[in-house]
């Protein structure tokens, strides 16, 4: 049965609204039939004909004539579905979460999507994988830091800052440390033709043993330019040697010199005393990155020592002299951009709290 029909008054601007949606090429037929149906309506033509014009049931142009006249042109918008209940809510994010904070179980480095939804028992793993992508959390992109629990972090660090963004006048600025342990290892090595026609370049896990040194380096700031020596051992004895090396090389100059605070850069006020030019500034415990030289060996091993074979250890020392002395013949300073030092401690960060 028909509901009686009901009257349909439209305003002009009710109207104009209406007749652009059935000129537009763009509009949905759906909402294209109901803007039909209100505008026959208006006109006075009955439900039957309505429908048998717009190619519709009697019933559904009686829905849309009530729904006009009660709420205007917000009724033809369509209500949203109820849909399927969903089978997992806010309540099974929060477990997950709950979860990563916890350890792994025993035997287990760390959690893996299969592994948490066997944990959470109700949980399907298509589900754990769809939630920990659409939050960008990797399980298995590892992550390392360095978290410095120096009272004194602020004062110092921006005390080496502040040699890089402003170095004093007429003096030098030195980054200073040691690279130990640098080993002579010799294996097979070349390009490796794979049966696909690929060739790329490989090396034999198995190698030899020559020896290994430590280099001490002291990288100028302002230049860019690394002095370096090799030597057996890192001991007080050997560090005092090189800067007296550097000390040489900088005659009549002041010298500020950035180091760690490993115990044979430290409590040396003798040497300090009679070399009163020279000025040690240590950065916070534990943030040794803020020490440039540390760039410059990163880019040594990446570009000098990673993937090469020696045959000795004199070799291994040619090789890094010879590396040393192509650097700085095209040597350029780092640009130091750090304008704000701050403390971000890193202890309690639980995932939960992100």
């Amino acid at each position: 049965m028909i509901p009686e029909a009901r009257e349909v008054r439209l305003s002009r601007k009710d109207r104009v609204v209406l007749e652009e949606r059935c000129r537009s090429p763009v509009t949905l037929q759906r909402d294209l039939k109901r803007a039909k149906i209100v505008l026959l309506a208006a006109v006075g033509c009955s439900t039957r004909s309505i429908a048998k014009e717009v190619g519709v049931q009697p019933r559904i142009v009686s829905l849309w004539r009530h729904r006009y006249a009660d709420h205007g042109l917000e009724g033809l918008q369509s209500k949203p579905l109820p849909g399927k209940r969903p089978i997992y809510t806010s309540a099974t994010d929060k477990r997950i979460l709950k979860l990563l904070d916890k350890s792994p179980p025993a035997g287990y480095a760390r959690w893996t999507g299969p592994l948490l939804a066997r944990e959470l028992g109700d949980v399907d793993v298509q589900y754990v994988w769809r939630f920990l992508r659409g939050n960008k959390i990797d399980l298995a992109a590892r992550k390392s830091w360095c978290e410095s629990d120096d009272p004194r972090f602020a004062a110092k660090a921006a005390d080496v800052v502040g040699l890089y963004v402003a170095p004093p006048k007429k003096a030098i600025v030195l980054c200073v440390d040691e690279k130990p342990s640098i080993q002579a290892l010799e294996r097979a090595q070349g390009y490796l033709k794979l049966p696909n026609g690929r060739s790329l370049t490989g090396q034999s896990h198995d190698y030899k043993r020559h020896g290994t040194t430590t280099l001490f380096a002291a990288l100028e700031v302002a230049t860019g330019k690394v002095l370096a020596t090799h030597s057996k051992r890192r001991r007080r004895v050997e560090f005092l040697d090189f800067m007296d090396r550097v000390t040489a090389s900088f005659q009549n100059r002041q010298l500020h010199v950035i180091l760690d605070n490993l115990s044979t850069h430290t409590r040396n006020e003798e040497w300090l005393a009679a070399h009163p030019n020279v000025k040690f500034h240590f950065t916070p415990t534990s943030a040794s990155w803020l020490n440039q030289v540390e760039v410059w060996f990163s880019i040594l091993q990446g570009q000098s020592l990673s993937g090469a074979s020696f045959t000795s250890l004199k070799q291994l020392e040619q090789h890094i002299d010879a590396y040393i002395k192509a650097y700085n013949d095209k040597a350029e300073p780092f640009v130091w951009t750090k304008k704000r030092v701050r403390q971000r401690p890193f202890k309690g960060r639980r995932i939960t709290r992100l």
